[in-house]
């Protein structure tokens, strides 16, 4: 009976954790963790010792969320034990703590209490916590195959190229960074400009990885495209679409421009394209100057940027279902419906009007970064704009400014970092609603002019 009646940080009781707080919080603590590791002398290269707390702090930021900015190339700045450091923290980052948690307990044999599924619930974006313990477990095994796979199948490039221990530490960490879509990078991979194989490994890791497990496990149980959920196919027919019409953009948009795509042969082109399009979506590789594009194509990468992947995956941003409903909800409003009908089914209006607050809370806070960081610094607001919509996006792509920003505005970096990573809709539900209380007074209603 005691047994029973004990309680843990995860409990969501009178007096226990907040689910969305305990991610929030999760995410925190790996993150101070993952500095205070970075901090140790061991982790930096000889060479280049110093850089200060907030150094690690950046990096173990930026690792933790997936993201890929940094103020220290991972190759030239850290000892093997800090990249080690970097790719646990974006393993963890990727899956969420409490996925990680989970795998250790079901090693251990131990039972995850309700509690805690609720947690993984609320990480995952499921309302059901009976499927949880399921997805966790196709989760973490197909995290650990397609990372096996995509590690092994770039030592082939790899090791011919690195030698034996450097090529299979590449392979490995290259690997994982894609399926986790966090950017970090040991090879430059603009020496492979023109390498279908190392580019379409990348592209395919990250494309699965930015699907999401919900999404894996409904392939897995309908078979067929007919039986899965409208969920999933909203979410695969988005990516599918985003991903051609961004290849289709960058590619037409870049390819006279000598600083981007005009230097390469026309095949190597087409392939940069489809690689730019496929690595906005939150994975932040590159093997081209992004601060070369033109004006209007970083405009359309900032939007793709803040799309993101899909729910319950690696990846972050709005996400493509998101995107969906709000396009289903502009439709049915030009056709005067008072109901967001989409493909036979009608969504519910708070699902609606979530999609409204989270996408309005991103980008508002994304242009109130830019415009503080454009106070830090004085001037140059397009890179500023797309610094701040990588950092909450938690792309790796950068103009190239990073670096030589000022305190203030890397500070304002971490902070986007983490709101992108965790949730803004949910940090705010975590923090600053401690109970939902259903209105108990009804208003008249109000006409007013819209437009």
């Amino acid at each position: 009976m005691k047994a029973w009646r004990r309680r843990t940080v995860w409990d969501t009781g009178r007096g226990g954790m907040n689910p969305t707080r305990a991610v929030a919080l999760s995410f925190g603590t790996m993150i101070l963790l993952g500095t205070l590791l970075l901090l140790l002398p061991v982790m930096r290269r000889p060479e280049t010792q110093g850089g200060g707390v907030f150094l690690r702090l950046f990096t173990a930021t930026s690792a933790t969320c997936v993201t890929g900015l940094d103020l220290a190339d991972p190759l030239s700045n850290w000892s093997f034990g800090g990249q080690v450091v970097i790719l646990l923290l974006l393993q963890l980052g990727a899956l969420g703590f409490m996925m990680a948690y989970s795998l250790v307990l079901l090693l251990l044999r131990r039972e995850i209490i309700l509690s805690q599924r609720v947690v993984l619930a609320s990480a995952l974006g499921l309302k059901n916590t009976g499927e949880v313990l399921r997805l966790v477990r196709h989760g973490l095994m197909g995290t650990a195959l397609f990372e096996s796979i995509g590690a092994l199948l770039l030592a082939f490039r790899f090791v011919p190229r690195y030698g034996w221990g450097r090529g299979l530490w590449y392979s490995v960490f290259h690997g994982i960074s894609a399926f986790c879509n966090g950017g970090f990078a040991l090879a430059d991979l603009s020496e492979f400009s023109g390498d279908v194989y190392v580019l379409g490994i990348h592209m395919v890791l990250s494309v699965i990885g930015g699907i999401g497990f919900i999404v894996w496990e409904d392939i897995l149980r309908a078979r067929k495209w007919r039986r899965l959920s409208l969920y999933s196919r909203l979410a695969l027919t988005g990516t599918a679409v985003l991903i051609l019409g961004g290849w289709a953009y960058f590619t037409n948009s870049e390819w006279n421009n000598p600083a981007t795509l005009g230097a390469m042969a026309p095949g190597e082109r087409v392939l940069a394209g489809l690689f730019q399009s496929v690595n906005l979506r939150t994975a932040g590789f590159s093997i081209f100057s992004q601060g070369e594009m033109k004006e209007t194509a970083q405009v359309v990468s900032m939007l793709f940027m803040l799309i993101g992947g899909c729910s319950g995956s690696t990846a972050c941003g709005i996400k493509v279902v998101t995107v969906v409903v709000l396009f289903a909800a502009l439709v049915s409003g030009l056709q005067g419906r008072e109901d967001v009908v989409l493909r036979g089914w009608s969504i519910p209006r708070r699902q609606v009007q979530n999609a409204m607050t989270l996408t309005m809370v991103v980008v508002f806070t994304a242009l109130f970064s830019a415009l503080l960081m454009a106070h830090f610094e004085g001037g140059g607001f397009l890179p500023l704009c797309f610094e701040s919509v990588a950092s909450i996006g938690t792309v790796g792509l950068s103009t190239g400014i990073t670096g030589s920003l000022s305190f203030a505005s890397r500070c304002v970096l971490v902070v986007q970092m983490y709101l992108g990573r965790v949730g803004i809709l949910a940090f705010s539900l975590a923090f600053l609603t401690r109970r939902r209380v259903d209105d108990k007074l009804k208003y008249p209603n109000c006409e007013l002019l819209i437009g």
